[in-house]
């Protein structure tokens, strides 16, 4: 498959463009769809990028519609990218059915099991394809790339940034799911990706990746926003888990946890702000 870029559509935003794309991905091996948003600071040359991943039931168009980014990322001169979260249209059976973690929804992995070995491979789609096609074709600065995720995509950018250090220079993430392994949604996707052999598992787990470490990937600090009344918390996600981690390894976290919030886009459009200034101080962002 070509790995030309097809522009869906683009729309004026805040000085700059908000651009939707498509394209065949000789690592999923289907078309691929992903949107960017460029700060009116890239018509002068490269600027840095943040990739966000986004959660189950999600796609490309989420973020860039719900989370209310684009404002201050023009004023920061931060370009963002979003890809799609899974593969589409693999006719696998029991794809559709991604809702609960079984099948379909792409974990930000490389399965290793039919029959999703075959497409999803999201882990070096993201870091291998996606990332240098998008740089070699548009103004974005591969020196100066952060990520950041939400839910499963938070999962995906903390260990996408673990297990690719020198990638990403920054990370956050919004109610992440921190300890996979060790949670159901995290357990029913890795057997079914990974095996049901759970030594090969924490590769692919936030906190398990930070515990083997003994010094800090991030030194300019990890953020992770946590809402206390997202029904989740308790059963799923484990921030407290990476939070010990962090202390063990040296690695700075600001780990904030907010009375009132839920898991939804009113919690990440809350705290958006907080997360791109995060990014824009550890990537050299320049303003307007």
């Amino acid at each position: 498959m070509t790995t030309q870029l097809e522009l869906l559509s683009e729309h004026g935003c805040f000085g700059g463009v908000q651009r939707f794309y498509k394209h065949d991905s000789r690592e999923i091996g289907l078309p691929m769809r992903f949107s960017v948003f460029l700060p009116q600071q890239a018509s002068h040359g490269p600027v840095p990028a943040v990739m966000y991943l986004a959660g189950l039931n999600c796609n490309e168009e989420t973020f860039m519609a719900k989370a209310g980014a684009q404002r201050l990322a023009a004023e920061l001169g931060l370009a963002l990218i979003a890809p799609d979260t899974s593969p589409r249209g693999a006719n696998v059976a029991g794809e559709a059915n991604s809702w609960d973690f079984g099948v379909g929804a792409g974990f930000y992995l490389d399965a290793k099991q039919a029959p999703w070995s075959q497409n999803w491979r999201m882990e070096r789609y993201i870091t291998a394809e996606l990332l240098p096609l998008i740089t070699g074709a548009l103004p974005i600065d591969a020196g100066r790339i952060g990520i950041f995720g939400h839910s499963m995509g938070g999962h995906g950018a903390l260990t996408l940034a673990l297990r690719h250090p020198g990638l990403f220079k920054s990370l956050s993430a919004f109610a992440p799911i921190c300890a996979p392994s060790q949670c159901p949604w995290g357990r029913k996707a890795f057997g079914g990706y990974l095996g049901n052999d759970a030594s090969g598992w924490a590769a692919h787990d936030a906190t398990a990746l930070m515990n083997q470490l003994r010094h800090a990937p991030y030194p300019g600090g990890i953020r992770i926003d946590q809402g206390l009344a997202d029904k989740f918390l308790a059963e799923q996600l484990y921030p407290e888990l990476f939070e010990s981690a962090c202390a063990q390894a040296g690695q700075p976290l600001e780990l904030h946890r907010h009375a009132g919030y839920d898991h939804g886009y009113y919690f990440v459009a809350s705290f958006m702000a907080e997360h791109l200034h995060h990014h824009a101080r550890q990537l050299g962002a320049v303003t307007a």
